[in-house]
């Protein structure tokens, strides 16, 4: 398997283990965390009247796709980067870009809630740092995942 297919996997891997940190995360302290609903809703316009989250098979089918693919984008940089000898994969490599990625993802969403029209009712705080958290568990499955499918 080529390096591009494994880091695409691995994506695929690293992006399902935070989707779950996050609907386990809303669970526990239950806030709206889930970020394909969140992220679907956002993509779509469909915020509610009452700033409620839309359910709707669309919005969740665009959440789904657009959060898996993001995934595999960082880890395709992620590759990027150790082919141009940034890092590498392993275990405190990954620990590293997950901070960088979820530094990035912070102002990503910050920026996305500031400037949508109609941001759905979240507790923003509550939410980045739940995002900062989930893309460390995403950087180490996706590095883990990466290596593993190469052995």
């Amino acid at each position: 398997m080529t390096d591009f297919w494994r880091a695409v996997l691995a994506g695929l891997g690293g992006t399902v283990l935070m989707t779950a940190f996050m609907y386990l995360a809303s669970l526990i302290m239950n806030k709206r965390l889930k970020v394909v609903d969140i992220l679907g809703t956002m993509l779509t316009g469909k915020t509610r009247q009452n700033g409620q989250l839309s359910y709707t098979f669309p919005s969740i089918l665009v959440g789904i796709i657009a959060h898996f693919s993001v995934g595999v984008v960082f880890s395709l940089a992620y590759l990027g980067l150790w082919k141009l000898g940034i890092g590498s994969p392993t275990l405190l490599s990954s620990i590293l870009f997950g901070i960088v990625s979820g530094l990035v993802a912070i102002v990503v969403w910050r920026s996305f809630f500031f400037i949508h029209s109609r941001p759905p009712a979240v507790e923003l705080r509550a939410y980045l740092i739940a995002i900062f958290i989930a893309h460390l568990f995403f950087a180490v499955e996706t590095v883990y995942c990466y290596n593993l499918l190469g052995s």
